[in-house]
């Protein structure tokens, strides 16, 4: 017989967690959108007034805009495809049976450069791609290579970005596929093995299902980190040279923050998140076609 369990129990349990996830998430949401619907300028603080959706057609006919998201979107269709199949390489030499000691140690080694803070890591960038005295000058000129000026070229800055990205993040999603090819039955794999000697064919057939969850997991959250991605950058380039690296969080920051304009950012933000959350709802219904 199953006890039944008193409804002030359950509230005691879910209460403090929910009552956090409101006030930390949802109330903070709901003011965003509130404020969305409003003009409301930080240096006319006192003339705050309904304007609808007025916003949004501002921000969705603002050629700014859709060229900050023009950005977002090669930065994301570039650095999260190379981030999985790099991450996947070393998942799958990782996975080969008989490394031992080296495979712990590289699964320590691969944690530190996402356990290191996007602005740290943008400051670190920012040393190490020193036209004068920056590492990756200084190896390059071992091979003849005149210095390069990273940062100070639009080109160049946009190109440090996302490597300075594929850099931080394929660690972490070579840890999520080594996790998933941990969950394949090893004597179906080794039966593969025995059966064929292409590695291909036993990605395709026998990994790759034990890969998809994981898969859909670094897409999710790749994607909403790239598209937010903002604490680096802006410690890195600050959005320059020009606007060469205003992604659409660096524009969301500027409008807000140094044009005062609490309203308009707040419209951005809100179709920043609308974006995420569809794209997250197309992956899942991608990978899995039985979710409704």
């Amino acid at each position: 017989m199953t006890a039944r369990v008193k409804a002030s129990t359950i509230i005691a349990f879910l209460g403090p967690s929910v009552f956090a996830l409101a006030i930390v998430g949802i109330a903070p949401l709901l003011y965003g959108v509130w404020k969305s619907l409003h003009f409301f300028n930080l240096t006319k603080a006192n003339q705050q007034e309904f304007v609808g959706l007025d916003n949004y057609v501002t921000v969705l006919t603002d050629p700014v805009f859709w060229q900050s998201m023009g950005r977002t979107v090669v930065l994301f269709f570039v650095s999260v495809p190379t981030q999985i199949v790099l991450g996947l390489g070393i998942a799958l030499l990782l996975h080969r049976p008989g490394l031992g000691l080296l495979r712990a140690f590289t699964r320590l080694s691969l944690v530190l450069p996402m356990a290191t803070t996007y602005a740290v890591v943008g400051l670190l960038a920012q040393v190490m791609f020193n036209i004068k005295y920056g590492v990756i000058n200084q190896f390059l000129g071992f091979f003849g290579v005149e210095p390069i000026n990273w940062i100070g070229d639009p080109f160049n800055a946009y190109v440090a970005v996302i490597f300075w990205d594929v850099w931080q993040w394929t660690p972490f999603v070579a840890l999520v596929m080594l996790a998933s090819l941990s969950s394949v039955p090893p004597e179906i794999e080794e039966a593969a093995r025995l059966e064929t000697g292409r590695w291909w064919t036993i990605l395709r057939h026998i990994q790759l299902p034990f890969l998809v969850p994981g898969l859909v997991a670094v897409l999710i959250l790749r994607t909403a980190d790239t598209l937010k991605l903002f604490d680096m950058v802006f410690t890195m380039t600050r959005g320059g040279p020009g606007s060469a690296t205003e992604f659409i969080a660096i524009l969301i920051e500027r409008t807000g923050n140094r044009q005062f304009d609490i309203g308009l950012a707040s419209a951005q933000a809100i179709i920043l998140l609308a974006l995420t959350v569809f794209l997250a709802r197309s992956y899942i219904k991608l990978f899995y076609r039985e979710v409704r």
